[in-house]
């Protein structure tokens, strides 16, 4: 739970970045729980997955670029945290499809310790450390490479809502 809770962190670095990428995570996390765990007891945690969903959406009115209003760390600390939370409530066989449908959040995190051993390593080796990423997390990569923020977030949430699908659909094969 700590490790979701810091990745979605590390995510909320774009404007609406955090919330758009959460908001399928937490409809795709209901639905799994909905498919796994036997009648009634999923529908509370459902429930809860898509009100954070709800939640993400209208905080999004206000946090989409140019940010009106700010999450900060206290708000996407929260929601990882409730994501993970929700996944291991979901007992056992939830946790492989909610490790699917939070990976993008997974990937931001790996790509900031991928830049940290890298540099450490290179540093060591080199004398000087070295960036694998122009910038840790990815996204940051990603407008340094000159991608637009905007197209950045869009990205992201569709790869988010692809990875919500994904691990509903897992659920339902397993």
């Amino acid at each position: 739970m700590t490790a979701e809770s810091n990745a979605v962190n590390l995510a909320d670095g774009l404007d609406g970045l955090a919330a758009g990428t959460a908001a399928p995570a937490f409809v795709g996390l209901g639905a799994l729980l909905l498919t796994l765990l036997p009648s009634p007891s999923p529908a509370p945690l459902a429930v809860f997955c898509c009100c954070m969903a709800g939640a993400c959406c209208g905080f999004l009115a206000h946090n989409h670029h140019k940010a009106q209003m700010f999450m900060g760390d206290t708000g996407s600390l929260a929601l990882g945290g409730a994501l993970g939370a929700a996944a291991v409530a979901g007992g056992a066989s939830a946790l492989l499809p909610a490790l699917v449908v939070t990976s993008l959040f997974a990937w931001e995190a790996l790509s900031v310790m991928i830049q940290v051993i890298y540099f450490k390593y290179t540093k060591k080796k080199f004398g000087a450390g070295r960036r694998f990423f122009l910038m840790a997390p990815f996204h940051h990569h990603l407008e340094l490479r000159g991608m637009a923020e905007v197209s950045i977030a869009k990205l992201f949430y569709g790869i988010a809502v692809g990875l919500a699908a994904l691990g509903s659909w897992l659920a339902t094969t397993l």
